[in-house]
């Protein structure tokens, strides 16, 4: 195993060299799957363009506007780390209305409004790319094409976190240890520092 430190921008570039020649004339869907503090919303947003220039239009898809009511999620407490884990994301929604669509869905529930988005399905031509960026993407009832994982040390993890959001910290250690994303996600970055990436490799 290698350690190669990257700068964001150099990552982003060769991050879309690997998707826009994976599957060529196909639909890809690519997972962006890491903590909040990780910034797999932000990284995959930079793909967009970078993408489209390469000859594959692109759709940024956040798994935030695929959780379940606030009635389930909510079910056993407002930080109920287990919940946070197990029970937050609609995988069914976001699998039949993303990953198993022809067309997408951007997004299907407001957390915060608590009600349904109401958004427009969006086209995407047949050899187009979803990316779909959140926490606990892999390892579920979720199939992806290509998973990039953003990995950060439980330190960092803790540093990163808001002081109101350090109740999920036991949830991605128990994705870690269940899971372990890390060890079968097609791209591995580290992300202890988001201004410092570095991408794991194996020879």
């Amino acid at each position: 195993m290698m350690i190669r430190p990257i700068s964001p921008a150099k990552l982003v570039e060769e991050l879309a060299d690997r998707l826009a020649a994976d599957q060529p004339g196909a639909r890809l869907r690519v997972a962006v799957d890491g903590a909040a503090s990780a910034g797999p919303g932000e990284l995959a947003a930079a793909l967009v363009d970078p993408l489209r220039v390469r000859g594959r239009a692109a759709l940024h898809v956040p798994a935030s506007g695929f959780l379940r009511p606030a009635s389930l999620r909510y079910e056993f407490g407002r930080q109920n780390p287990d919940s946070f884990y197990e029970g937050w994301l609609d995988e069914p929604g976001l699998s039949r209305e993303v990953l198993q669509s022809d067309r997408v869905l951007p997004s299907l529930w407001d957390p915060v409004a608590d009600r349904a988005t109401r958004a427009p399905y969006q086209e995407l031509p047949a050899d187009g790319i979803v990316l779909v960026s959140g926490q606990f993407l892999l390892g579920g009832t979720l199939s992806f094409d290509v998973a990039v994982h953003l990995t950060q040390s439980a330190a960092a993890l803790a540093r990163r976190t808001p002081d109101s959001d350090l109740w999920t910290v036991p949830a991605f250690a128990r994705y870690d240890d269940e899971v372990a994303p890390a060890t079968f996600a097609d791209v591995v970055v580290r992300m202890d520092d988001p201004r410092h990436p570095a991408l794991v490799e194996y020879a």
